[in-house]
């Protein structure tokens, strides 16, 4: 029976929740929710086109750590915060995921911080 691994890496600016970057499970990887702020200094991108880059640049680096990449997602489930944000939203999720596309569910919602406008929660594989 597998175990539960702990996945975390020094390349993603650590939040302030009490949670893991990711999860494994066999090849099954769960990454936590990650929001639209710069993998690295941890500042909030401005607009929705970068704050998404953002989050998928974290999902990115996180997965690597897992032994997995971004081409191996087979689900994400998005939340951003207004309506009218979800075309720049779809361009830059786009250039990401361009073949081959994980299932996807994308909810507006409110955060409660005007300056979060996305966040993305991805499931991936580690290929054999």
């Amino acid at each position: 029976m597998p175990r539960k691994e702990i996945v975390s890496t020094d390349k993603v600016a650590a939040g302030t929740a009490p949670l893991s970057q990711a999860t494994k499970l066999g090849n099954l990887v769960f990454v936590a929710g990650n929001t639209g702020r710069h993998p690295t200094s941890g500042e909030t991108g401005n607009g929705i086109k970068e704050q998404t880059r953002y989050a998928l640049e974290r999902i990115s680096l996180i997965l690597e750590a897992a032994g997995s990449s971004i081409n191996n997602v087979l689900t994400n489930t998005c939340y951003v915060s207004n309506r009218d944000d979800l075309p720049g939203f779809n361009e830059v999720y786009g250039e990401f995921f361009t073949n081959d596309r994980p299932a996807r569910t994308t909810i507006v919602v409110n955060f409660g911080d005007p300056n979060n406008l996305v966040e993305v929660t991805s499931t991936a594989y580690i290929a054999d």
